[in-house]
Formats: structure tokens, C-alpha cells, sequence
């Protein structure tokens, strides 16, 4: 079996840590999640404990079972550069935040998510035609530009 480098084991061992932690926040026992993810019970354990590195598609299996984000999990494993994207890291904070709430219910997790997403949209406007307007309204405000 090869060898994996340093930052990738201590990725392995990282979501591990990490699927366990949400394992036992969403009060689910091994063989629960293992049984929702479709995954094998001695596999979960295995990755749990970091002796496994799991593939995507079993990532996202698991990030489905515990309603988390599949994106957190990917850059746990060291699939996914963290720093590539921090919108889309700070947006997945708030859908993990609302799915692992356990005040709510599925319905209301639905809604609210739907609202977040759709105001996001929303206020996503380019950065350009903002700053062209802004330096359109200082060049006929300067005295003598008339």
C-alpha cells in the first residue's frame, strides 16, 4: 500500500476527528450513520479513526447522512483547497449552522435556507458597474469638469 504524505495523512486523521465529532452532535451512533451513508460500519469506523482516507463520493454520502456541507469535508480530506473559495466557505458556515440546528425542523431548515440562498443571490452585484458609477458621479461633481 503507498504511502501518504504528511499533509494528506494529517488530513485523513482531520476528518475523521471531524466526522466523528458531527456523528456524536447529531446523536448518531456508528452504526446508525454508517446505515444512513450506505457506507459499511467497520469502513466508518476505520476513517473515523484515520486509517482510512475516504473518496469524494463517500464523503458526500456521509456529508448527506449528517446533513452537513460535502465542501467542509473535502477540505478536511485535502481534497478541496480551502482558500480557494471564502464566500463559498462562509456561506457553507451558515447552511451547516442551520442544518445542524436542532431546534428546527426539516421544513423550517428548507425555508430558511431558501431565503439565505435567495438573498445572496440578490446582493451578489459586480463589483465594476458599481465602481464606474461611483467614478462617473466624482468626475461631474469636480469643479471644473462642467
Amino acid at each position: 500500500m503507498a504511502r501518504l504524505s504528511d499533509r494528506a495523512a494529517g488530513a485523513v486523521g482531520s476528518v475523521g476527528e471531524y466526522l466523528a465529532e458531527q456523528r456524536r452532535h447529531a446523536q448518531l451512533s456508528l452504526r446508525q450513520l454508517s446505515d444512513l451513508a450506505g457506507v459499511s460500519n467497520p469502513y466508518l469506523s476505520q476513517i473515523e479513526r484515520g486509517l482510512r482516507k475516504p473518496s469524494a463520493e463517500v464523503l458526500q454520502q456521509l456529508a448527506k447522512a449528517l446533513r452537513i456541507s460535502a465542501e467542509t469535508l473535502y477540505v478536511r480530506a485535502g481534497i478541496l483547497d480551502p482558500d480557494e473559495n471564502e464566500e463559498g466557505r462562509q456561506a457553507s458556515g451558515v447552511v451547516d449552522a442551520v442544518l445542524l440546528d436542532p431546534a428546527l425542523n426539516e421544513r423550517q431548515k428548507r425555508v430558511l435556507l431558501d431565503v439565505y440562498t435567495s438573498f445572496v443571490r440578490e446582493n451578489a452585484v459586480p463589483e465594476e458597474p458599481a465602481a464606474k458609477k461611483t467614478s462617473a458621479r466624482k468626475r461631474s461633481t469636480e469643479p471644473g469638469t462642467d
